[in-house]
């Protein structure tokens, strides 16, 4: 990759984060825009990038397992009644250009392509805030635009017949370790108890580093999260949970996470403060 194709996310100076725009990558895994690596203030990366037996694991970003049929999630696609499968033609995520670049943020246009057809155009929106000495906060802002004549439909394995596999729409690919991270949120805590829940925030605590997911939106509060710790550790916001979300032909898709990326170990009413300083009313 050229240094044009990689942006440098800061917080209060500090470098946080970096934005891949263009990366070079198979077909197979989907290509798209990520951010990797991600640290904390401290410096402890806090993303993966292509793990084993996950390489469309991509750091940090938005993939979607089913658009209209189309796979912008990368591996292999569950199809109802034939099981995982590797898809005829994978999506892609294209950068267009940045309506805006700064230290701290962007404002990036995408168009999400399959099979040489433009089905989407994204909006995203990303800031980086210092919010402590030990804590800054990532916001990432999605629109998605149905750019064709018909309706899209977005779904995943769960909408496909596979439940409980509800991913699709933001995405945290999060650094394993020895042990699995805990997850917990307001008032539950475990994987099994948070997964396809919905919560105002949820966190994920690894050795000696916290991640703190929220909605900042209504809209995106009813999307149920995603969340996997035992087998890998990630978390992301479900577009299409129970069902299909279908997109009219020009209509757009908005969602909102401002994520909390702390240094230590945090508890429920740290991890609730954070999110009230990070999330604007």
């Amino acid at each position: 990759m050229t240094p044009s194709d990689t942006v440098v996310l800061r917080a209060s100076g500090r470098p946080v984060a970096r934005y891949v725009t263009r990366p070079e990558l198979p077909a197979r895994l989907a290509p798209r825009p990520f951010l990797r690596p991600v640290t904390t203030l401290a410096g402890t990366a806090v993303t993966e990038l292509s793990p084993a037996g996950h390489a469309h694991h991509l750091g940090v970003g938005v993939a979607v397992p089913d658009v209209e049929g189309y796979d912008f999630w990368g591996g292999r696609t569950f199809v109802r009644g034939r099981g995982p499968t590797a898809p005829a033609d994978h999506g892609a995520q294209r950068h267009t250009a940045f309506q805006l670049r700064d230290p701290d943020g962007f404002v990036e246009e995408l168009r999400w392509v399959a099979a040489g057809t433009e089905l989407l155009r994204e909006r995203r929106i990303v800031a980086a805030t210092e919010l402590t000495a030990a804590a800054w906060a990532l916001d990432f802002t999605f629109s998605l635009r149905n750019v064709t004549a018909q309706p899209l439909g977005i779904g995943g394995p769960a909408t496909d017949g596979r439940p409980g596999a509800a991913c699709g729409g933001f995405f945290w690919r999060a650094r394993k370790e020895g042990r699995a991270p805990e997850v917990f949120t307001a008032d539950r805590a475990g994987e099994a108890q948070v997964h396809g829940g919905r919560a105002g925030w949820l966190a994920l605590a690894g050795e000696s580093w916290t991640l703190v997911l929220a909605g900042a939106t209504e809209e995106t509060r009813r999307d149920p999260w995603f969340v996997r710790a035992a087998e890998y550790p990630g978390v992301g916001s479900s577009l299409a949970h129970a069902e299909r979300l279908t997109v009219p032909p020009g209509e757009t898709v908005v969602r909102r996470i401002v994520t909390v990326v702390a240094d230590g170990r945090l508890g429920r009413d740290e991890a609730a403060a954070l999110v009230r300083k990070a999330v604007s009313p």
